[in-house]
């Protein structure tokens, strides 16, 4: 099911399958920011990541001594979400356990998933319960994809992107979508990050240590630009398909994948977060399109 909400800047869809963001739309110019999710390079627009982020090892893990096979990124995105509160400015999205889940995520939860819009401006936040008796583990992340070039008269390579802080950081590289332990300097004192068709030849850019909260895909050739918000996001991603496809990730997270090393435990699981029984996890990410 698909719902809608605009206000005079900007209008969104959302559909309950994944809760996914399916359109952004600018009004002023009619022009929607979110890749539509074309198969032929990617058929998703803004999957959630719950209850990992990332490929395990071996699509893997270890808990109470027990294996469990989940596949990258975990089941959230696939599951079907019930509305479950719409206002004249927000939608929330939730969902629970089920005999499914339980048997690849042996957790009792509740997830919701928020989006809020104002002005031209829209917060999409996470709340995570633990509805269980015991320690919950788990991660979640955000992966929308926008148009990249976002007019049809530019190309790529007139894009780039700007932190909000001057960085000098490195891109953590990956092997068949697992952490290599090498890594790679991609900034050096710079606020900016240029970006070429290729520039994701070696798959998705990874970072730990930035420094920024913000990020701006912006145009020398125009006024267009996409700003994101994600106070509280440990680990960044920046991903796009192929050299061809038309659209660029941005994708805060709270959690990583698995390295080539990683021990398989969920308790040892790189960037993974617990939370107690009864107790939620809140983040929000904004999202500004000019």
């Amino acid at each position: 099911m698909i719902s809608k909400l605009e206000n005079d800047k900007i209008l969104i869809k959302a559909d309950s399958l994944g809760a996914e963001l399916k359109k952004l739309v600018l009004k002023k110019n009619n022009k929607d920011y979110l890749w539509h999710g074309d198969s032929k390079y990617w058929g998703r627009s803004a999957p959630v990541l719950f209850p990992f982020v990332g490929r395990l090892k071996a699509d893997k893990y270890v808990y109470n001594n027990q294996e469990y096979k989940m596949t990258q990124h975990g089941f959230a995105r696939d599951k079907e979400f019930e509305l479950i509160d719409q206002g004249e400015n927000h939608l929330t999205f939730s969902l629970t356990e089920d005999k499914a889940s339980l048997k690849k995520y042996p957790f009792k939860f509740r997830l919701e998933i928020k989006y809020k819009i104002k002005g031209n401006s829209l917060a999409v936040s996470y709340k995570v319960r633990n509805c269980d008796q015991k320690k919950m583990f788990f991660s979640i992340g955000a992966h929308p994809a926008f148009y990249w070039p976002l007019n049809k008269n530019e190309n790529k390579e007139d894009y780039y992107l700007e932190f909000n802080k001057t960085e000098t950081a490195s891109r953590y590289l990956l092997e068949s979508g697992l952490l290599n332990n090498q890594k790679e300097k991609l900034i050096e004192k710079s606020k900016k990050l240029e970006l070429k068709a290729d520039t994701f030849k070696d798959d998705a850019l990874v970072f730990k240590d930035i420094k920024s909260k913000k990020i701006i895909l912006k145009s020398r050739k125009s006024e267009a630009k996409v700003e994101m918000e994600f106070e509280g996001f440990p680990y960044l991603g920046i991903w796009s398909q192929s050299a061809a496809a038309p659209f660029i990730c941005i994708e805060p997270w709270h959690g990583i994948a698995d390295s080539v090393d990683s021990s398989g435990k969920l308790e040892e699981k790189e960037g993974i977060m617990s939370l107690e029984a009864g107790n939620n996890f809140e983040s929000t990410y904004v999202i500004k399109i000019d």
